[in-house]
């Protein structure tokens, strides 16, 4: 399975020659070519993961495409087939096996609504947690894709996840707020907590890609 990253929070799982969309959000200006998309993954409604003209140039190539999402996200789509889902709930598009996790956005701050959220992970490999720190309790992970920069999160929260998730690897996400410094910076205390913890990190630019 390829899995590419594309800036922010979006991901492009393909393999079989069909793909898997994951939060095609306002922060991610594109994402390849929508060709051969058989699932779309929202994990909660904000803008930087849930942009419906992205939704719409998806459908406008694939019209039977399914979407997986929060029940806030679905009040808000319209043509395409939606199934609301929460933690522990399973689905199947095309070659992607999907388990789901947790059922809020993690907190920013006591004035703001308590969103709800889902993570996914994808053919037992891929965990994307989308904007929570939510653990996929019992799953041995080949991948973890690492919020590293959001007004919920600080970094020692990211270094307490990873460190729960233990993954063979990880890439760090959610990271269009931050600027090369901002970058470095959160690589130089990254790297290290995964070396020690026998975890690949590795930076992904807008566009590269790994094979699981």
């Amino acid at each position: 399975m390829k899995v590419t990253k594309y800036a922010h929070a979006c991901l492009v799982l393909e393999q079989d020659g069909q793909k898997l969309v994951i939060d095609p959000g306002g922060y991610t200006p594109h994402f390849g070519n929508v060709h051969n998309v058989v699932g779309i993954v929202i994990t909660h409604v904000h803008a930087d993961h849930f942009d419906p003209a992205h939704i719409a140039r998806i459908l406008a190539d694939n019209p039977d495409v399914h979407v997986w999402t929060t029940a806030e996200v679905a009040q808000q789509l319209g043509n395409p087939p939606v199934t609301i889902v929460q933690g522990g709930a399973d689905a199947q598009a095309g070659p992607f096996a999907m388990r789901f996790f947790g059922d809020e956005h993690a907190s920013i701050h006591d004035r703001f609504p308590q969103w709800q959220n889902v993570g996914v992970l994808v053919n037992d490999a891929l965990y994307y947690p989308g904007d929570s720190f939510t653990v996929p309790a019992g799953e041995s992970v080949q991948a973890l894709a690492l919020p590293v920069s959001a007004p919920w999160l600080k970094i020692g929260e990211a270094i307490d996840f990873v460190e729960a998730v233990h993954p063979a690897q990880c890439f760090p996400t959610h990271n269009a707020l931050l600027s090369d410094i901002g970058q470095a910076s959160v690589d130089d205390w990254m790297q290290p907590v995964c070396e020690k913890a026998g975890i690949r990190y590795q930076l992904l630019q807008p566009g590269q890609s790994i094979v699981l």
